[in-house]
């Protein structure tokens, strides 16, 4: 009996969470003005940010025409009477759409937050190797450990596995940046108030140009005559060969966005899914099935946070390692030289 009434507790405990405003609102007139549960409104990017049931409303930076327009809120341009909304979204009063919108939002808040605590992270590491702490001695704590595992992995297991190594530490910093911040962006998702920004594509897709763009630079001579050129292949294969390579280098960082960020989103949408037949055996059978039925949904929730958390750090992970392969891939100079003379030599023995 007791055992039940905890798991009765913790799952109205979770409800409040998830959805506070299910307690305040009267049912059946949001049943009339909305969905039980309004999934893709738990995922899209917000003007506000929620924090532990609270909403911030952030920054409106719009440019109409070459003008500029700077807000505190989206209530605060319609107040002013030079905006108006129109199917959700902000118009100048004239009919001007908005040429640039440069807001503030929900994921860009949590792309920033993971970026600043890759950054904490990492410099309060550095502080203590400077001091000598697991330089000259073993590290000390498990902040410390952890931050030593990490980026020993990613040096050793990704960075050396797939780079030359006369040019591999060059790319360490970045490899091990970029896994830090991915995970922590991914982490964020698993707070009941909390966004994973990795399941916008724009977040996702500025990750894969960044690598996109460290990979082409870092692009060997021989490289490029592989895009371009094709030693050794006659002419007429090279007009079939050539766009074949110029796409591969797009298609590359396109598939590390849209894998991020399917994977990210659909994990995101799961649990809102799983979680809201709470509301929508409530809205169908009444209050008493939806809160008993509730200990399971809330049950199968704890457990896709398992997985999730999981597929957080694999997502991060499979991010770098690829990042890694194609720059690695990029960088790698070729023994043309030698190949032709073992192929001579083959012929001859021949």
């Amino acid at each position: 009996m007791k055992q039940a009434l905890r798991s009765t507790l913790f799952s109205i405990l979770l409800l409040m969470l998830f959805h506070p405003a299910a307690i305040a609102q009267d049912q059946s007139a949001q049943a009339e003005e909305e969905p039980v549960i309004d999934v893709m409104g738990k995922i899209v990017d917000h003007d506000y940010l929620t924090l532990v049931g609270v909403k911030i409303y952030l920054p409106r930076i719009l440019i109409v025409d070459g003008e500029l327009y700077v807000y505190g809120s989206t209530k605060s341009a319609l107040e002013s009477g030079d905006f108006q909304e129109v199917d959700g979204a902000l118009v100048r009063a004239d009919g001007a759409p908005v040429s640039l919108d440069m807001s503030i939002t929900s994921h860009l808040m949590y792309v920033w937050f993971g970026i600043i605590l890759t950054l904490i992270f990492t410099i309060w590491a550095a502080r203590r190797y400077r001091r000598g702490i697991g330089k000259s001695t073993e590290p000390q704590g498990i902040t410390q450990n952890i931050f030593e595992v990490l980026f020993i992995f990613i040096r050793d297991d990704i960075a050396k596995e797939y780079i030359p190594a006369d040019k591999y530490h060059k790319y360490i910093n970045y490899l091990f940046s970029v896994f830090m911040a991915i995970t922590f962006m991914n982490l964020f998702g698993l707070l009941p108030w909390g966004v994973s920004a990795t399941a916008d594509l724009t977040v996702t897709a500025t990750l894969a140009a960044i690598t996109f763009f460290i990979t082409q630079f870092s692009g060997s001579k021989d490289h490029w005559r592989h895009v371009f050129m094709f030693p050794g292949v006659h002419p007429l294969i090279r007009v079939i060969l050539t766009p074949v390579e110029i796409l591969g280098l797009f298609t590359k960082p396109f598939a590390l966005a849209i894998r991020l960020f399917a994977n990210m989103l659909s994990g995101k949408i799961l649990i809102v899914c799983i979680l809201g037949l709470i509301f929508i055996f409530t809205d169908i059978f009444g209050p008493a099935v939806g809160v008993g039925s509730s200990v399971v949904w809330v049950s199968l929730t704890a457990a896709l946070y398992i997985l999730k958390a999981f597929i957080a750090l694999l997502q991060a992970y499979i991010f770098t390692l690829l990042s890694a392969v194609f720059i690695g891939m990029a960088a790698e100079e070729h023994d043309h030289e030698h190949d032709t003379n073992v192929a001579a030599a083959t012929d001859v023995n021949t």
